[in-house]
């Protein structure tokens, strides 16, 4: 983040920010054009802060660098945020956040912890989601390795990895190191298994052309629709992991 920042900030001059907020370190912070910060405070301190093209920090978030909010993307009211954490673009995050990774047109958007993870692209995590990212013991943290068809060993903290186009339930609560794949809707009593396989409904297999369709639904809630080349790709990983249709 400090290296990227340095890169895309260099030579420009910010935005001026609403005299609305509170700040410190303020060299390290740059506002875009057209992005909206209100009665919110930024604290440059531990890393930079930037704050994308027609991103909006609403009234009460608590932010902390390094943290990165890329273009249309919103936090809403009272969101904490400590870095280092970038949400990609056109996401919506709330609640607290941690040295995570939001990628693009995902959705965070109410309360629960999200803490040492990593989310992809078009997922959602319905209200009250929250992962663990530390083991009770302060043991290791043991992840699954597909290729390797293991658990490995990936240090003291570890949250939620969450593959493309996955959805959770309201409340759902994540044990440390998991691993879901894409295309999963995760919904459920009790913890999820710390691996979720591809194409997961629940407990059972997604059915493809609900899958698509599905996807389809949430594309549209950001104006866009299912590529044919996604298609095409979800349908072959599909296959290629010999899942029949639920």
């Amino acid at each position: 983040l400090r290296e990227d920042f340095d890169l895309i900030c260099k030579d420009r001059t910010s935005q001026k920010l609403s005299s609305t907020n509170r700040t410190i370190s303020s060299e390290n912070i740059f506002i875009e054009e057209g992005a909206v910060v209100e009665h919110s405070i930024l604290n440059a301190t531990g890393g930079p802060i930037y704050i994308g093209k027609y991103a909006e920090v609403m009234e009460g978030c608590l932010i902390r660098g390094p943290f990165a909010l890329c273009e249309g993307s919103k936090l809403k009211m009272g969101t904490k945020v400590y870095g280092a954490t970038t949400i990609g673009p056109y996401c919506i995050a709330g609640g607290e956040i941690k040295n995570s990774i939001i990628s693009g047109y995902s959705n965070k958007a109410h309360d629960g912890y999200l803490g040492d993870s990593v989310i992809g692209e078009w997922c959602n995590l319905g209200a009250g989601t929250s992962n663990s990212n530390i083991k009770n013991t302060a043991s290791i943290v043991q992840v699954w390795h597909d290729a390797q068809k293991a658990f490995i060993p990936a240090g003291l903290k570890c949250g939620l990895l969450l593959g493309d186009y996955s959805r959770t339930a309201i409340n759902t609560a994540f044990n440390t190191g998991t691993l879901a794949g894409i295309c999963c809707n995760i919904f459920g009593e009790g913890f999820p298994s710390k691996y979720i396989p591809d194409f997961s409904w629940g407990f059972e297999r997604y059915n493809l052309e609900k899958a698509l369709s599905d996807i389809n639904n949430w594309k549209k809630l950001k104006g866009q629709e299912i590529t044919e080349n996604e298609i095409k790709l979800l349908t072959d990983i599909y296959y290629s992991q010999n899942l029949s249709h639920a």
